[in-house]
């Protein structure tokens, strides 16, 4: 079994790591102090390219690249780190804000640097009142250690890290929408391009990058980007925090290189349940396609997972043992993906409902033969035609679960003694029989 390999997590059972003084003596802001005086701002970003870092927030894209396309004659440049982490099975970012602020602050010191930003915002999840707690008092902290404000470090560099809270919104965590939100609008995505690095915040080039993403970038500018590229595989370096939930014995994070098998971060989560097997799991999070007890040796990074039509995403891992009602799972997820819709565009708004009305019926006892063809029709449909990727997300646990468990669906659909006529449309929501009409 492949041992854990903390590089982010190092310090994280450290007590009082939280503290500017146990940070620093936990070498801490040694990597900053020696950033800022000597080296120039073009040189972290190709070191940062160099590395070929991904970004921790889902997408995986390459944070370098992501950083190369501001434009080169810009006046103001805002850095945006998005600690909203609404994905259900998600809690890494929530870890590191917690008992670990200060490499975060570094973090965000170092790439507002590179990109040459003198305002940088921490969109932090407004559930997460102690992290919020934490993150302020960590700026405080560092603010008056003189590594915050005007002139750093005796340069001419002066920097701001305001810490905005969100207002639970699912769909904040999309980055158009969390700039909105900042700007103090309703967390809507905006049609792109342009893209935030162009035109972002307040109309000005913004990057957007993900706690985990920034927090990397600490150790890339300390070690160098060739002692990066030495971890994980050839297109996925680094390490990944995989968050393990749901029906194992240890949940938690644990940080292994990129491409560990899914059966090794099983193991170290304790693996099933006494008499319990291993069913499925979602692998990045509730919104991709679930993995079987046939890929349990699949390599977890990017590429591997795209290539099996399921996402890496945030590593976020929810088990699911032969326990587990996988139409039920099914129902409640798409409640879930119904209730954050923001409702900008027909295809999402509509189509989670519609499919969530269904699902409903079938574990009520009234689905017919045809639901299933019409649930997998309205989500390929809304999945190729919403606004944003929102549906994108909502559409393939839902298609996956019904692919992969057909069986327990049609067991569901069997009790219903009229199966094989169409059923009147629903003017109730949720489903209830009384309330149907022609």
């Amino acid at each position: 079994m492949m041992a854990e390999m903390r590089v982010l997590l190092e310090h994280i059972d450290c007590p009082k790591q939280c503290q500017l003084s146990v940070y620093e003596k936990n070498g801490g802001y040694q990597t900053l102090k020696q950033v800022i005086p000597a080296m120039e701002p073009a040189a972290i970003v190709e070191c940062v390219k160099q590395s070929g870092l991904r970004g921790r927030g889902g997408a995986g894209f390459l944070t370098g690249q992501k950083w190369s396309f501001l434009p080169p004659n810009r006046t103001i440049t805002y850095l945006v780190c998005n600690s909203d982490e609404s994905e259900p099975g998600s809690f890494k970012d929530r870890l590191i804000i917690e008992r670990d602020p200060h490499q975060l602050i570094e973090g965000i010191i170092i790439a507002s640097y590179a990109i040459l930003a003198e305002h940088a915002f921490i969109y932090c999840r407004g559930e997460f009142f102690e992290g919020i707690a934490k993150l302020r008092q960590a700026i405080k902290e560092v603010k008056e250690r003189g590594y915050l404000g005007k002139n750093i470090f005796g340069t001419n560099y002066n920097l701001e890290i305001i810490v905005h809270t969100g207002a639970g919104s699912y769909m904040a965590g999309e980055e158009t929408a969390q700039l909105n939100s900042i700007e103090g609008f309703r967390a809507t995505p905006r049609l792109r391009p342009p893209f935030p690095a162009v035109a972002g915040l307040y109309g000005s080039p913004t990057i957007v990058n993900n706690v985990e993403t920034l927090c990397n970038v600490v150790h890339i500018v300390k070690h160098g980007a060739t002692w990066y590229q030495g971890i994980g595989t050839v297109h996925n370096r680094g390490t990944k925090i995989f968050q393990v939930s749901g029906q194992v014995q240890a949940p938690g994070c644990y940080e292994f290189p990129m491409g560990i098998s899914l059966r090794s971060v099983l193991e170290h989560a304790g693996g099933m349940f006494p008499n319990r097997t291993f069913k499925a799991c979602y692998p990045g999070g509730s919104s991709c396609a679930l993995l079987t007890r046939h890929d349990l040796d699949i390599c977890m990074d990017f590429d591997t997972l795209t290539a099996r039509k399921s996402a890496l995403g945030t590593a976020s891992i929810i088990v699911f043992d032969d326990s587990t009602d996988m139409v039920k799972v099914a129902e409640r997820l798409m409640e879930f993906y119904q209730d954050e819709s923001c409702g900008k565009c027909t295809p999402c708004r509509e189509g989670t409902r519609w499919t969530l009305q269904m699902l409903q019926r079938i574990c009520a006892g009234g689905g017919t033969w045809n639901d299933l063809t019409v649930i997998d029709q309205i989500c390929h449909h809304m999945a190729a035609t919403s606004f944003c990727a929102f549906a994108a997300g909502a559409a393939p646990p839902i298609i996956s679960a019904i692919a992969e468990f057909k069986d327990e669906f049609i067991s569901y659909i069997k009790r219903n003694p009229a199966a094989g006529e169409l059923p009147p449309m629903s003017v109730a929501y949720p489903y209830k029989k009384s309330l149907n009409v022609i």
